[in-house]
């Protein structure tokens, strides 16, 4: 993949029907393009928005060895919403995401 490549530039690419556009370019005519897809398509499965949507691991397994019908992944979790057309940077609103976590520190008495 491109070395500026980045979550959001995937999923834009798989949604207009074009992932290939991130695979590099000397893999570009190889004989693994399907396999690059293939995995292309579980990773955004892996990263959708709602966590119930995502498959469990021993699914994605099954998804990477076999060659089973995939979904169609949903909008990823790691960035907000699209709007406008275009590529350029005034078009793009990226909202950024809030992961809440606690850090539970334990001490000794």
């Amino acid at each position: 993949m491109t070395s500026n490549f980045n979550g959001f530039q995937a999923w834009e690419l798989w949604k207009k029907g074009r992932p290939l556009e991130l695979v590099d370019k000397s893999l570009e005519n190889s004989n693994f393009q399907s396999q690059i897809l293939h995995c292309l398509h579980v990773s955004l499965l892996c990263v959708q928005q709602n966590p119930d949507d995502r498959p469990g691991m021993s699914s994605v397994l099954l998804m990477l060895v076999s060659e089973v019908e995939l979904p169609e992944p949903k909008q990823p979790g790691f960035f907000g919403k699209y709007s406008g057309e275009g590529d350029s940077s005034t078009s793009k609103q990226q909202q950024s995401s809030t992961n809440e976590i606690t850090i539970t520190l334990l001490e000794a008495r």
